[in-house]
């Protein structure tokens, strides 16, 4: 099934989704209090991936509403796009309702996953051509001013012709975050241990400082974890936190990068330099897209002459 265009403000309702008791449900995900199920429009035969937030209080709410407005935020192809909202009462509960387009080769962990369950990893020419899309999304989330904080290869979706696509914006907030004081650190450091996945987390939001600059660079870090459970087919830190050791105190340290006859001394460069511990010396990621614009393999088909 191709990926059609989807009519907008579809109604949330049980002319759309379901009957009165609710949309004919069939499950996708679920984690802590949010629940995706595959779900088809009643009128126009497409499937969607709706999400239902459990509101149990008003911050619940507010923080759904401001999941929502992070979607609206973004027409971009490598952004997921928000069908239609709503806030729905079931009793004395209340749930948020986001539906969402629904992308049947599911993320890139499933890629990762299905691929090492044959013995084999992404080609160096998938992963550049992966990472510049990622990068691109990313490109649009910080030049509006924010930043992802939770990316991951299971929030990154994969399109028919398996171009990424950025999801889970419930953990955006501004990229540049002016830390003044040690309860505003310790607030902040709190925030990130219930929002951002403990092995794709930057160094300095394990142990925020009283007086320092958070960026949208925490987002690069998080790009580097991505990139080498691609290149590696699990991310570098994921073992660690397995077997229950410090991946606060494993972070601190420059990562050491396995040698591979797959992957070319710049993709490895790369990976190095998106790892770099002090964020201070952390690229941004309009020079991460140059120098990745400048490594892309030849479009399928297209050849290159050489001199």
């Amino acid at each position: 099934m191709r990926e059609a265009p989807l009519p907008k403000g579809i109604p949330l309702g049980p002319s759309c989704v379901g009957d009165d008791h609710g949309p004919s449900l069939t499950p996708l995900a679920h984690s802590g209090f949010s629940y995706v199920d595959l779900v088809e429009g009643l009128h126009d035969g497409h499937f969607y991936a709706l999400k239902r937030i459990l509101c149990h209080e008003q911050q619940d709410r507010e923080e759904a509403q401001r999941e929502a407005d992070m979607h609206r935020l973004f027409h971009h192809p490598n952004i997921l796009r928000l069908v239609a909202y709503c806030l729905r009462e079931r009793g004395a509960k209340h749930e948020a309702w986001l539906l969402l387009p629904f992308f049947k080769r599911g993320t890139l962990w499933n890629e990762i996953e299905r691929l090492k369950d044959k013995g084999n990893f992404l080609t160096e020419d998938q992963i550049l051509r992966l990472l510049l899309g990622i990068c691109r999304g990313l490109e649009a989330i910080h030049t509006k001013g924010y930043a992802h904080r939770d990316l991951k290869p299971t929030n990154i979706l994969l399109g028919d012709e398996g171009q990424p696509v950025l999801m889970d914006l419930g953990s955006m907030n501004q990229a540049c975050i002016q830390v003044e004081g040690s309860r505003q650190a310790l607030t902040l450091q709190d925030w990130a241990a219930q929002r951002c996945t403990i092995s794709y987390r930057a160094p300095e939001l394990f142990s925020v400082q009283s007086h320092c600059v958070i960026d949208e660079r925490t987002d690069v870090w998080s790009l580097g974890c991505v990139l080498y459970a691609m290149m590696f087919g699990e991310g570098p830190y994921d073992m660690v936190f397995q077997k229950g050791d410090s991946v606060a105190l494993a972070v601190q340290n420059q990562l050491s990068i396995p040698q591979s006859p797959r992957h070319s001394s710049a993709l490895r460069q790369l990976l190095a330099s998106m790892m770099t511990v002090d964020l201070q010396q952390r690229p941004h990621i309009p020079l991460l897209l140059s120098q990745l614009e400048a490594m892309q393999p030849p479009a399928p088909g297209q050849h290159t002459t050489q001199i």
